[in-house]
């Protein structure tokens, strides 16, 4: 079985990404762009993004998860800290984050390093959840072998029965990561493969470093 993907192709010219128009702080031009593709419409989740992770088998692997706050610090996600990820970002937090629009031909790519977030702003974003979604955090032993899908609704039942008229707290296993980026890449589409491409690089002084990459 093959298929030949090789006349795949488009020609991408929506949009520029020169020296003379972006900030000096990169988190500034994430929020101009993030803003654009919102505008722009044409994607279900702009805040959908890739996270890769270094697993403790040695392979990297990369999922897609929701990012729910950005700020001058970094990227926060919410996750089970005992899922395959978080086994993973305990044992070495270095990782990538990467946003892929195709509506506007763009992409950001973040290397940086993950940290827990305060209980306190866990707590805060899980009591902002849906009761549905608060069960789902306490019924899933994420990425564990299960034997069926009855399994796990069945399970779900059971906490609904368990907590109905009850308030559901966050699991202590549950919460809160933010990617503080080293480095962060913006890129652009551009004709012919000629693709802009702005790094900033965190120096010891906390400035960033800005320069362009060859596409």
């Amino acid at each position: 079985m093959k298929k030949d993907l090789g006349n795949y192709r488009k020609s991408y010219q929506k949009s520029e990404l020169l020296e003379g128009g972006v900030s000096e702080n990169p988190i500034e031009l994430f929020q101009k762009w993030f803003y654009e593709v919102e505008a722009a419409d044409g994607i279900d989740e702009p805040n959908a993004m890739t996270i890769s992770t270094i697993g403790l088998d040695g392979f990297p692997k990369s999922r897609v998860v929701l990012l729910k706050k950005y700020t001058h610090e970094g990227f926060i996600f919410y996750t089970n800290y005992e899922s395959e990820k978080g086994k993973a970002i305990a044992n070495n937090p270095n990782m990538c984050v990467s946003f892929f629009w195709p509506n506007l031909e763009r992409q950001v790519i973040i290397k940086g390093k993950a940290e827990k977030i305060a209980e306190n702003l866990s707590d805060g974003y899980f009591e902002s959840r849906p009761d549905g979604s608060k069960l789902g955090a306490i019924v899933s032993d994420q990425s564990t072998v299960i034997p069926s899908r009855e399994y796990l609704e069945a399970k779900l039942k059971s906490l609904e029965e368990e907590y109905q008229n009850k308030e559901i707290e966050r699991p202590k296993h549950w919460g809160g990561y933010i990617v503080k980026p080293v480095s962060i890449e913006f890129w652009q589409g551009r004709p012919n493969r000629l693709h802009d491409r702005i790094r900033y690089e965190l120096q010891e002084d906390y400035n960033w470093k800005i320069e362009r990459l060859a596409p």
